[in-house]
Formats: structure tokens, C-alpha cells, sequence
């Protein structure tokens, strides 16, 4: 699935998960990152940042906030949307992500990991971003009925257990608080502790 990134900023917002406009769907997201960020405000690296919407809301929770995304018109709209928060924002690539030596607490990436070439590469890059202890958020999913295109969870599951001590899936799918509506596909979480 090819999609001009740059091209689809202007209207990304407009998906209810996307830009969490409707305050039950702010809301739904805003507990989840509650139950799956460390209590204690830290270093967050949101890859694939998008329009920055989960960066905001991290950082409205206390987190100082590294977003990355491969296209310059998601984070200029992310910049705009986060001005005057702890937040950096930066285009990149999220399978490799231009940050450097720096490490963080907390790596939070949605729905970018199937839609790379080595999921297996970028998991063990980005356990290396991690501080010891720190946690790996993936949220994921499966999507469409004829040509279903994303990654399953017990395939995400099996290449994060050679990477990490623990990792537990919170199924989504039966949360329609969070896409604005109801969904059939299977949509998760995986939050897993390096």
C-alpha cells in the first residue's frame, strides 16, 4: 500500500482516531496511554507521529515527546499542534529514526510497523533506543476482509519474545470509544518491557 503522506496531512485529522476531535474518543486514547506509558513522566519517542494527536496527549500526561515521521506536511501540522509543549519533532524515518545517540524511556508506535519491509529490523532497533527497563508500545492491527493488509498479534508477539522480559497484547476491536465508531477488523496493543 503506497500512500503520498504529504498529500493526505490536510485531511489525516478528520478520521476521529486520527485526531481525536470527539472528546469520548480523546478520552478513550488519553486512559489507554494512561495504563501503558510509566506513571512517572519520562523521555516518549512517537514514531510515526502522524499530525502528532497521541504526542499531544502524552505530553498533556507529562512526557517529553520526540516525534518521527517520513513526511515533512504530518509534522509541520504535529509542530503547530504541540507549540509551546516539551516536544521536538523531526523527519525521518520511523525504522530508523534520526535521534542519535539519545535513548528514552518509552517508544510509542501506531499502526507503522506492518507497513515495513523488516518489522523484525526495526523491533531490535528500537529496543536499542530504550533505557534499561523502559517499554515498547505498539499499537497494530489487521485490516480489511479481501485483501487484509497489517500484522497479526501473535506474530508481533513471537518476534518480540527473543527482545524483551515480558509483553502482554490488550485486544482494541470490541473499543469503539476509540475508532469513532464500531470495527470488525483486529485491532491491539502490545506494551512490552526491555
Amino acid at each position: 500500500m503506497s500512500v503520498d503522506w504529504n498529500a493526505a496531512a490536510a485531511a489525516f485529522d478528520e478520521e476521529p482516531d486520527h485526531g481525536l476531535r470527539d472528546p469520548q474518543v480523546r478520552a478513550a486514547w488519553a486512559g489507554r496511554l494512561r495504563a501503558w506509558l510509566p506513571e512517572r513522566p519520562g523521555d516518549l519517542l512517537d514514531l510515526g507521529c502522524g499530525t502528532g494527536s497521541l504526542s499531544l496527549l502524552a505530553a498533556e500526561q507529562g512526557h517529553r515527546v520526540t516525534g518521527v515521521d517520513l513526511s515533512p506536511a504530518m509534522i509541520a501540522l504535529a509542530r503547530a499542534k504541540l507549540a509551546g509543549r516539551d516536544a521536538v519533532f523531526l523527519v525521518g524515518d520511523a525504522a530508523t529514526p534520526p535521534v542519535g545517540e539519545q535513548r528514552f524511556d518509552t517508544v510509542l508506535v501506531r499502526h507503522v510497523l506492518w507497513t515495513l519491509p523488516d518489522p523484525g529490523r526495526a523491533l531490535r532497533h528500537w529496543r536499542d533506543l530504550l533505557r534499561p527497563g523502559g517499554r515498547l508500545v505498539l499499537v497494530e492491527g489487521v485490516w480489511g476482509t479481501v485483501s487484509p493488509v497489517g500484522i497479526p498479534a501473535d506474530l508481533l508477539t513471537d518476534l518480540l519474545a527473543p527482545l524483551t522480559e515480558h509483553a502482554r497484547v490488550e485486544r482494541l476491536s470490541d473499543d469503539a470509544r476509540l475508532w469513532g465508531r464500531a470495527v470488525e477488523d483486529e485491532r491491539y496493543a502490545v506494551v512490552a518491557t526491555v
